[in-house]
């Protein structure tokens, strides 16, 4: 917590399947924090207090959270203990594409986190940078991932302080794909894309808007 390079922690089911990610997302996501300069630890469910130890918690500027299909398995006990160090600590919370619906986004949004309609195989998804200052946004250029799935609004969310990315799908649909929030002393960005079955967290910019969105989130850009 004393270096001037942020210290992650990348959290996940490991429910992803091995052929598209075979050291799972968090180690994917873990391995190219590291290659850019940033500390980067693992965790998942089966580790102690579902990867959630007090002490995994004190030691991250940052924690990115990839959940799938065990929301309801983590326990509110450790589900609190994230929004505590969210909310009291200023720890940077960055859940990921279905992670909207994990037991800490929904505590911190105090709303369901959902959306009407969703399908898996949406072809080509176009996502364009709303708010081009921002910092999660420098360097970004509006761009295309050729296979994801697809989420419509409306989404059960706060109002956001800022609409980083905005999605479309050529059947019409849209999504606001990237949102910001504060909450007490933390800083939560949501990132929609990132569907297990597709390679996107091995795409450049989707790993671009990561690093950003890591050092916006642990106050770096301040």
């Amino acid at each position: 917590m004393n270096s001037d390079r942020p210290h992650v922690l990348v959290w996940s089911e490991w429910t992803e399947p091995p052929s598209v990610y075979p050291i799972g997302i968090h180690g994917e996501i873990a391995r190219f924090l590291e290659h850019g300069g940033f500390h980067a630890s693992t965790s998942y469910p089966d580790d102690q207090e579902q990867g959630l130890a007090e002490e995994r918690l004190l030691a991250c500027d940052v924690l990115i959270w990839f959940g799938h299909s065990l929301h309801e398995t983590i326990t509110d006990e450790h589900a609190e203990r994230v929004v505590r160090h969210v909310r009291e600590r200023g720890m940077g919370f960055i859940p990921l594409h279905s992670s909207h619906l994990c037991k800490p986004f929904r505590m911190l949004m105090d709303t369901s986190c959902t959306f009407p309609t969703w399908r898996e195989d949406a072809g080509s998804e176009r996502i364009a940078i709303s708010s081009p200052d921002h910092p999660i946004a420098r360097g970004v250029n509006d761009f295309t991932l050729p296979q994801t799935e697809m989420y419509s609004e409306p989404f059960d969310v706060p109002p956001p302080e800022t609409v980083v990315l905005h999605s479309t799908w050529e059947s019409g649909e849209s999504f606001r794909s990237g949102c910001c929030w504060t909450r007490g002393k933390g800083r939560i960005f949501y990132f929609r894309p990132g569907h297990e079955t597709y390679p996107i967290f091995f795409d450049d910019t989707v790993r671009k808007i990561l690093l950003n969105s890591i050092v916006w989130a642990s106050r770096r850009e301040d």
